[in-house]
């Protein structure tokens, strides 16, 4: 099977910034996914280098067009490395090959009369570079610069995209998949239930030379997405190289929704026109906001790839955009949510699960990872087995569907079992007693295997932790040999391999108080209360006036302003709001579902606007280091919500 995955050409008008590393973080994701389902796999990102905004953008730093595009383009293709995203080509529109191919192709489509020469006057748009339709304004303006557009009337040449819109729209409602996730695929089909105009696709020289000039008259350059767009093709060495014959009936594109109209209408009606059969699938992301604001240079909130990596790690980044994302809708970015991530789900859960693991299999069985004694399975660890095979299914499918936070939230619950799995065997009890070495080699054993499975599938989305990992559990470090059918399966540790702890993975970020000394704040967090309050007590009868629920969440959001809490309705058996501070520990995702205790007897109170009625039980610990961990209270089997506890 071959996968051929792109991300679009950034347009060197501007520097790398968070939209950026999220597109190409995407496809690297997904390439990685696809080299261990075994995939056959090419991986392309690059440059779009012509166009009006470029010539204005040089001129604005005293450089030439060339000068310009060969450092900007520079920039971007030493970002990549720093995110560990690694593609097989970095493509530039100004390279020779692909200006070639270009011209053939125009001169192709105008020989059979699909391009013609004509007047046209319109609404143009210079920050895209394009006319828009009058469907298309909004309040007499463009809806993503809010400018309002210059009247042009000019003479240019036209690709009959027209005579191709019925064909599309068979195409797209014939292949429900081509374009992803659906919401997208229902606007392009609305947008083409009116009369599709023929596209502008030259710029005289009289108004710009910086592009490639139209084979068949020269007093003319190429419009941009017409040149840009080709570069799938050009990449792969359309139209006889043999990448070409190989890949293109796999590829994917990755974009932007502010891009949908040229690769959902534009380019599928061009390479109609090629005779080139369509691509296989486009998947269509949302806008990163910035403290729930749009990200803007006015503004001053552009985040740069490098900046993030600095403050967070390579990891943390790749990891927290793709959990805290749902593939096609916005989402919004903060210091405050990144560190949270950081601090729970990879210091708390992921961090401590393997270090505490590797530290008990150093201390109880010399750092050999011990053989199972068969005699000693239970019930608790055939489960874990059924848990971590149906996490695999479920993390194959969500990676496979662009679903990139479910595949993790799944992995995450088999951290959190994991953990569990860790407090009901206690191993330090088991080593304290001879006869149950049996047990606790089992145990060792069980957490050796479940981490060797979590590093398979981890790597796609933290490839350098990953590494970490795979070698301090003495795992082959060939990561490009493992195909997750195979070593996927349960039972490929073996036992007599060495481990070792290794560094922290995932230390926490310090979040210090305003103003609060570092020293006095880790002073705070090691002090502990060991001496019982006796005052504090109380009788069954002051305890039975307590009214403890199970509750079933049936939906969960995050409240706007604040970062600790979450809005949670519940089933009890009668559905009620609930307000809880877990936010930061706990993703609306992972809680929809749960069964979780609640004191239903509560008189209901406001909090952040939300009247809240009842509270969430959880327990709450704290390391010898101050790390913090929240976990929810819960029931041990299925029960129906509504159920008083006793």
């Amino acid at each position: 099977m071959t996968t051929y995955i792109t991300t679009p050409i950034y347009y060197v008008n501007a520097m790398p910034h968070l939209g950026h590393a999220y597109t190409t973080i995407v496809a690297d994701t997904y390439s990685r996914f696809c080299k261990l389902r075994g995939d056959d796999v090419r991986f392309q990102t690059g440059t779009d280098e012509h166009g009006e905004k470029i010539v204005q953008a040089a001129e604005a730093q005293g450089e030439s067009p060339r000068q310009y595009v060969d450092r900007i383009s520079g920039t971007f293709s030493t970002t990549w490395p720093v995110l560990s995203v690694e593609p097989d080509n970095f493509i530039r529109t100004t390279d020779p090959e692909h200006m070639q191919t270009v011209q053939d192709i125009l001169q192709r489509v105008y020989d059979q009369g699909d391009i013609y020469f004509s007047e046209y006057s319109g609404h143009y748009c210079k920050g895209c570079e394009r006319f828009l339709t009058e469907k298309e304004l909004v309040d007499g303006k463009c809806p993503d610069h809010q400018t309002t557009p210059e009247e042009i009337t000019e003479q240019n040449y036209f690709f009959r995209m027209s005579k191709y819109q019925d064909w599309l729209i068979d195409h797209i409602k014939n292949n429900p998949e081509y374009i992803t996730p659906e919401r997208y695929r229902n606007e392009v089909l609305s947008f083409l239930s009116e009369p599709l105009e023929d596209l502008c696709i030259s710029r005289p020289t009289s108004r710009l030379t910086w592009g490639i000039p139209l084979p068949f008259d020269e007093k003319f350059v190429t419009y941009v997405w017409f040149d840009a767009l080709i570069n799938y093709l050009t990449g792969i060495g359309y139209p006889d190289g043999e990448n070409f014959a190989k890949y293109w009936a796999a590829a994917e594109h990755v974009i932007a929704k502010d891009i949908l109209k040229p690769h959902a209408i534009y380019w599928p009606t061009m390479i109609q026109a090629m005779g080139v059969a369509p691509y296989k699938r486009l998947h269509v992301h949302g806008y990163w906001n910035v403290d729930e604001t749009k990200m803007s240079k006015s503004i001053g909130n552009v985040i740069r790839p490098q900046d993030l990596v600095d403050a967070y790690g390579v990891d943390t980044v790749r990891y927290f955009l793709l959990r805290e994302m749902s593939f096609g809708l916005d989402s919004s970015f903060s210091g405050e949510a990144i560190v949270a991530r950081r601090n729970s789900d990879l210091a708390n859960d992921l961090g401590n699960l393997f270090s505490r693991s590797l530290t008990m299999i150093g201390k109880y069985a010399k750092g050999i990872v011990p053989a199972v004694d068969e005699a000693e399975l239970t019930e608790e660890d055939q489960e874990l087995i059924v848990a971590v095979e149906a996490m695999i299914a479920l993390y194959s499918r969500s990676m496979a569907a662009f679903e990139f936070h479910k595949g993790l939230q799944a992995v995450w619950e088999v951290i959190g079992r994991l953990n569990r799995y860790i407090v009901t065997n206690a191993p330090w009890e088991l080593a304290s007693d001879p006869a149950k070495s049996g047990r606790l080699n089992t145990v060792l054993y069980f957490l050796a295997e479940s981490l060797r499975i979590l590093t398979l599938v981890l790597r796609p989305v933290m490839p350098d932790a990953a590494d970490k990992m795979a070698e301090a559990l003495g795992m082959d470090q060939d990561a490009g040999a493992a195909v997750l059918a195979r070593d996927g399966k349960w039972g490929g540790m073996r036992p007599g391999t060495k481990v070792n702890k290794g560094p922290q993975l995932f230390p926490r970020l310090d979040k210090k108080k305003k103003g609060q000394p570092r020293a006095q704040q880790k002073k705070t967090q090691k002090h502990k209360t060991t001496d019982v309050d006796l005052e504090g007590l109380i009788t069954f009868d002051q305890f039975g006036k307590v009214e403890l629920r199970v509750a079933e969440v049936v939906a969960a959001e995050k409240i706007t302003k604040s970062d600790k809490l979450l809005k949670l309705t519940l089933k009890a058996p009668e559905e009620r709001t609930v307000v809880a501070g877990i936010a930061k520990f706990y993703s609306p995702g992972e809680l929809v579902g749960m069964k979780v205790i609640i004191v239903a007897n509560l008189k209901p109170a406001k909090l952040m606007g939300v009247t809240s009625q009842g509270m969430v039980l959880a327990a709450k610990e704290k390391d010898s280091d101050g790390n913090e961990r929240l976990v929810l209270s819960t029931v041990s089997a299925d029960i129906a919500a509504g159920s008083r506890v006793a």
